[in-house]
C-alpha cells in the first residue's frame, strides 16, 4: 500500500469517529469513498472492507487482543485501541497482506499520530498475535455456546440471547453467518421509462452484469460494475437501488392501477418510488417524511426517475392529518426500529442500542400506528414493516394492530439474512382493514 495517500490512516480516522464519537459508518465510509474517488477500485475496496471488518468483529478483535496484550483493551488509548483492532482484524482475516507489512504500518501510524512512546507495545502486541494466530482460543461451544457465539460472530450477548429465544439456535446461527456475506446489489426497474428487457439492455452495454430475480418481474440483481452513479442507465432513471427485502415487501403489497398511497416515513424513498411505479399515472402516491432534509432526498431519486405520481411532503407521522382519513388504498408504515436486521451492511447498528432502547421503539412504532392506521379505507390495506428481527417490533406490533383498530392478517413475513447474501432481516405485515 505504497501510495500518496496513507488508506490505513483514512480507516483509523473513521473508525475513531465511529467508535469515540458515535458516528455512523455507513455515511463516513461514503464520504471517504467520494473524497478518494480517484483511488482505483481496489483500493476503495480496502478502505471499506477493512473499516466495516474492523467494526463488524470488534468484539472478537479485542478478545484475542486481551489474550496476548498485558494492557486490557479497555484501557488503552483509544488511537492505540482502535489501531490495534483494524491490524488485528487485517492478521487475522487478509491473508493477501504480509503480517509483517501490517506491523510495520501500524508502528509508522502510531509514530505519526504522537505516540512513539507507545510503538513497541504496538510492534510486540501485534507481532506476538501474528506468530501465535493459529493457537487463539475462543470459549468452548459445548458448554457455553451463547458465549461461543458472541465472541466468535461479534455480537452483543443480549442480542444472541434474544435471538435464541424468539429464533431457536439453527436460525440465530444462519443469521449470524448471513451477516457475513457480501451483500448483492438489487435494482427496481423503472419501467414507466423503459421495459425490463431494455433495462437489462442498457446496463449489459455498460458491461454490468445482470441476472434476473425469481419470482419479482421488475428486479434484478447487478454485479461487476464500479461506481453506480457514473452509469449512463442510472443518471437516465432506469432504475432505483433497492435491497430486495424492500422490494419483496413493495411487491407483496399488491398495488392496483390507480391506488391512492400514504408512504408515511418514506426518506430516502425506496417504497415511495415502487409504488408510484405501481399504481401508474392514473394513481397518486403521498411520500412523507419529518424533515426537510429527508423530504430532499425523496425529491432527488424522484426527480432522477421522472416520476411525476408521487407528491413529497414534510409531515410528522405522529400528527394526525384529518384530510387524509380514510382516503388510501394503501398506507406504508415503514417505521423507525432498532435496524438489528441490517448489521450486516451497518455493523456498527449492534453496539448502539440495548434493551430500553428496543422498548421505546415498540412504544414509538405504536403510537404512529395509532394515527396512521386510520387514512386506510375500509377494505384496504396497512403494509406495515421494520428492517429488523425482533417479535415485540414486529409480530407482536402487527397482532397489536389487528386486535386494537379492526384490521385482519393477511400476511406476515420474516426474513432472515442467508448464507448467499441476498437478504437482510427484514419483517412485513400484510393487514387489511376490515369493512365495518
Amino acid at each position: 500500500m505504497t501510495d500518496s495517500v496513507n488508506l490505513r490512516a483514512i480507516v483509523l480516522d473513521i473508525l475513531m469517529e465511529v467508535n469515540e464519537k458515535g458516528e455512523f459508518s455507513h455515511l463516513l465510509i461514503n464520504n471517504a469513498l467520494t473524497k478518494f474517488q480517484y483511488l482505483d477500485k481496489n483500493k476503495r475496496s480496502f478502505i471499506t472492507r477493512v473499516t466495516l471488518g474492523t467494526i463488524e468483529n470488534k468484539i472478537e478483535m479485542d478478545y484475542i487482543i486481551d489474550q496476548f496484550s498485558k494492557t486490557p483493551v479497555r484501557k488503552m488509548k483509544p488511537l492505540i485501541r482502535n489501531l490495534c483492532e483494524m491490524s488485528v482484524y487485517q492478521i487475522v482475516y487478509m491473508d493477501n497482506i504480509p503480517d509483517a507489512a501490517v506491523c510495520n504500518e501500524a508502528v509508522k501510524i502510531a509514530t505519526k499520530r504522537g505516540f512513539a512512546g507507545l510503538k513497541g507495545f504496538v510492534n510486540g502486541v501485534l507481532r506476538n498475535i501474528s506468530r501465535n494466530k493459529d493457537s487463539i482460543t475462543y470459549p468452548d461451544s459445548s458448554t457455553n455456546i451463547n458465549e461461543y457465539l458472541s465472541i466468535k460472530y461479534s455480537m452483543p450477548m443480549w442480542i444472541v440471547q434474544m435471538w435464541t429465544e424468539q429464533l431457536g439456535m439453527d436460525k440465530t446461527k444462519q443469521v449470524l453467518e448471513g451477516f457475513r456475506q457480501n451483500k448483492k446489489t438489487y435494482i427496481r426497474c423503472n419501467t414507466l421509462k423503459a421495459s425490463v428487457e431494455d433495462i437489462i439492455s442498457a446496463l449489459k452495454k455498460e458491461n454490468v452484469s445482470v441476472n434476473r430475480v425469481a419470482d419479482i418481474p421488475y428486479a434484478l440483481e447487478i454485479e461487476d460494475y464500479d461506481h453506480i452513479t457514473a452509469l449512463k442507465s442510472f443518471n437516465d432513471g432506469l432504475y432505483q437501488i433497492q435491497d430486495i427485502s424492500s422490494i419483496m415487501a413493495g411487491y407483496l403489497t399488491g398495488f392496483n392501477e390507480g391506488d391512492t398511497v400514504i408512504d408515511v416515513c418514506a426518506a430516502p424513498g425506496g417504497k415511495s418510488i415502487n409504488a408510484g411505479i405501481s399504481v401508474g399515472k392514473s394513481g397518486k402516491v403521498y411520500s412523507r417524511d419529518v424533515s426537510d432534509y429527508k423530504a430532499g432526498l425523496i425529491e432527488d431519486n424522484i426527480k432522477r426517475l421522472g416520476i411525476d405520481n408521487i407528491v413529497v411532503q414534510v409531515h410528522d407521522a405522529l400528527e394526525k392529518d384529518t384530510s387524509m382519513v380514510g382516503k388510501a388504498d394503501v398506507v406504508i408504515a415503514d417505521l423507525p426500529c432498532s435496524g438489528l436486521g441490517i448489521i450486516g451492511r451497518k455493523p456498527d447498528i449492534k453496539y448502539n442500542t440495548d434493551k430500553d432502547k428496543l422498548d421505546s421503539l415498540v412504544k414509538l412504532q405504536r403510537e404512529i400506528l395509532s394515527v396512521v392506521y386510520d387514512y386506510v379505507k375500509p377494505g384496504g390495506v396497512l403494509m406495515y414493516s421494520t428492517c429488523t428481527i425482533n417479535s415485540e417490533e414486529n409480530e407482536a406490533n402487527a397482532d397489536w394492530i389487528c386486535d386494537t383498530f379492526g384490521y385482519e392478517k393477511e400476511e406476515y413475513r420474516q426474513m432472515l439474512p442467508d448464507i448467499e447474501g441476498k437478504t437482510d432481516g427484514f419483517f412485513v405485515a400484510k393487514l387489511r382493514r376490515k369493512m365495518s
